[in-house]
């Protein structure tokens, strides 16, 4: 199992949180099954750019944080720039890991019930074993956790829609693209949940880290796309759940959670056990990536010998648990800063993609391993797309369309 999936879980098990849990369930109880064609595109989008970084990782033996410090003309550009990355990574990811850490404590909550300890000791102990994880650093363990976790999880949204099965006519009509009115903030929020910048930097180092040669690409690139496709279907199964249960009922769905008491009419005792399991595995994956992601980019960025980097990576990656375990306790809404952050990624995304793109395509970085024509020319359409939303968005809020 190990040997097939491998980096590309890791960013499977960091797209699939809490906040794509939310993401997608407010996606179909609000607007059904029309925006079904966003996670489509976001997957697929997703597979590409996150090849480029399995490419970058295997064939440069750069991480895209290196890639970024490298390629920067002057060295004032390249630490502002560095900086910018960095406290953007830094600032979203705490967001993220209040979130993650809620999510996976109102999981456990949900299967608990009455033997609940509280969610002040559930977030407490998910956020020690989140640091314990990454602290450990032991690669292998950490992948076999995270391909459990994401089949676990995988499985609980699965058997949701073998008990609701969704209206596949309605669902094949959402695979043609439109926005529906009050729709645009949550299509790039279902994009910013699935493209998500900070797996650029954790894929790219991750692959560098389990191929330390170039013989090793062409099965990180297989795996890449198995393990993203399994993280899309996963997310298109909990929209559909939604728009499937929720959709024009008139119920109130204002977050995740809300979600098993509202099915629990079509779903009976089993409601509470699926989305319980589903939050649980979904927050305690992404606890563990977002930590590991910032760890990545801030050591890439800084550089130095191997004895500094592993102190930065450890560092930075414990300051991201506590500050997402503080987050979570002072009673901070997550669920609004993890789509707020959700919205940030999908207008960051073009940024990060166009940097990308023009390292792809650097022979004297990546020789044989640069971007074909195709994937350039995939590469731009995502760009512009994602470009577009990000801009109808701030018009929007101007008020201008």
């Amino acid at each position: 199992m190990t040997r097939k999936f491998g980096p590309g879980i890791l960013v499977a098990a960091a797209f699939i949180g809490p906040g794509t849990v939310t993401a997608c369930t407010l996606a179909g109880a609000n607007f059904g099954y029309a925006l079904i064609w966003a996670l489509v595109f976001a997957t697929l989008a997703t597979i590409v750019l996150q090849d480029m970084a399995v490419r970058l990782g295997t064939g440069a033996q750069l991480g895209l944080g290196e890639a970024l410090m490298q390629s920067a003309p002057v060295p004032a550009i390249k630490w502002l720039v560095g900086a910018l990355v960095f406290a953007a990574l830094l600032i979203g990811n705490c967001a993220y890991e209040g979130g993650n850490l809620t999510g996976g404590a109102l999981g456990i909550d949900a299967l608990l019930l009455e033997a609940s300890p509280g969610q002040g000791p559930l977030v407490a102990g998910l956020a020690l074993v989140a640091a314990s994880v990454v602290l450990i650093g032991r690669y292998q363990l950490l992948e076999r956790l995270l391909i459990g976790l994401v089949l676990l999880m995988s499985v609980a949204f699965l058997l949701s829609v073998v008990l609701v099965p969704p209206d596949f006519g309605q669902l094949f009509v959402g695979l043609i693209p439109r926005i529906p009115d009050g729709g645009t903030l949550t299509a790039i929020a279902l994009i910013g949940t699935t493209i998500v910048p900070y797996n650029l930097f954790l894929h790219a180092a991750a692959a560098r880290k389990k191929w330390e040669d170039q013989t090793g690409t062409k099965e990180a690139r297989t795996e890449s796309a198995l393990s993203i496709g399994l993280g899309g279907l996963v997310s298109i199964l909990i929209l559909s759940t939604a728009a499937g249960s929720l959709f024009k009922s008139g119920l109130d769905v204002t977050s995740a959670a809300d979600m098993a008491r509202a099915i629990e009419p079509a779903f009976g005792d089993a409601a509470r056990y699926l989305i319980g399991i589903g939050l649980f595995a979904a927050g305690l994956t992404s606890a563990i990536t977002a930590p590991m992601a910032t760890a990545f980019a801030l050591s890439e960025i800084i550089g130095g010998d191997e004895a500094q980097r592993s102190r930065l990576y450890r560092g930075t990656a414990l300051l991201v648990v506590i500050v997402g375990a503080a987050i979570s306790l002072t009673g901070i809404q997550p669920i609004s800063l993890i789509l707020i952050a959700q919205y940030a990624n999908g207008l960051l995304l073009p940024i990060v993609a166009g940097f990308l793109l023009y390292i792809m395509n650097r022979k004297d970085l990546l020789g044989a391993h640069v971007n074909s024509a195709f994937a350039n020319a995939a590469g731009v359409v995502i760009v512009l797309i994602t470009l577009g939303l990000g801009l109808r968005s701030i018009l929007r809020a101007a008020g201008v369309m």
